[in-house]
């Protein structure tokens, strides 16, 4: 729905990657190889990540972490001999590394400097609430190209034959038709207009008199169940809402750059 800018495990990857370039060593060390430092932060990045995680951390973890860096470092100044990070394809790649790094490091810096106020959270929250539907549908379908063949199933369905082995044979929505056409629960809204309104009209256990016809093709529908939607609370809806002003923002400041920038 929606995302955190963070600094993700592959980019802490990438960072790590590329220290041997781009950053000068630390006096804390993990050890050191042909009288190259391996810096304690780059230890204590890959622990940081693994710990965002929920990785386990134990001495045992470390010894195998440290034995993977000096094995990278060992690597790398092979690499750096023979020249590698001349090669134009391998430069453009450390480039590419660096400023997605870096885009993170000033996306987080940015989140920090900003923080969302309880005030925007309230508003909102205060925003979306009415937008809740109020209830959700558990639903079935079957879907296929053609109006006949939705009509022929309609039959057979009230003739005694089973929704569920229908849907498994006929229905093209792959997606659903393993399960006997099962959706779970969702509101009406959730799907296209044809089919959300036909779905609203439905009562528990009935079946589509006629097939419903959308953009997809033609659909047989059968509401099993419909319940109230209980509407989180303001701390319960709290971090999503966070994450989702916290996208907003970061977009907001990326188009006042952009707008600030001077693109040939």
């Amino acid at each position: 729905m929606y995302t955190r800018h963070s600094l993700t495990p592959l980019a802490a990857a990438l960072a790590m990657a590329a220290t041997v370039l781009f950053t000068p060593a630390a006096h804390a060390q993990v050890a050191k190889v042909n009288g190259v430092e391996i810096p304690q932060a780059r230890l204590d990045m890959i622990l940081k990540v693994r710990a965002a995680n929920k990785q386990p951390d134990s001495p045992e973890v470390r010894n195998a972490l440290r034995d993977t860096l000096i094995n990278q470092e060992v690597v790398v100044q092979e690499a750096m001999k023979k020249g590698l990070q001349k090669n134009p394809e391998v430069a453009a790649q450390l480039d590419l590394q660096r400023q997605e790094i870096l885009v993170n490091a000033f996306v987080q810096d940015y989140m920090k400097a900003n923080p969302i106020t309880e005030d925007a959270i309230k508003k909102e929250y205060e925003r979306v609430k009415p937008t809740i539907p109020a209830k959700e549908f558990k639903a079935r379908h079957i879907l296929v190209d053609k109006e006949e063949d939705a009509k022929d199933v309609i039959a057979q369905i009230k003739k005694g034959a089973s929704f569920e082995k229908l849907a498994a044979d006929k229905s093209k929505d792959t997606g659903s038709k393993t399960r006997g056409g099962d959706l779970d629960w969702a509101p009406a809204t959730r799907y296209v207009k044809p089919f959300g309104e036909a779905l609203g009209k439905l009562k528990k256990g009935q079946l589509t008199d006629a097939p419903v016809q959308t953009e997809f093709g033609f659909h047989v529908i059968r509401l099993d169940d419909e319940r109230a939607v209980k509407v989180p609370t303001i701390e319960e809806a709290k971090p999503q809402i966070t994450q989702m002003l916290q996208g907003q923002a970061v977009q907001k400041m990326l188009a006042d750059l952009r707008a600030k920038a001077k693109v040939d």
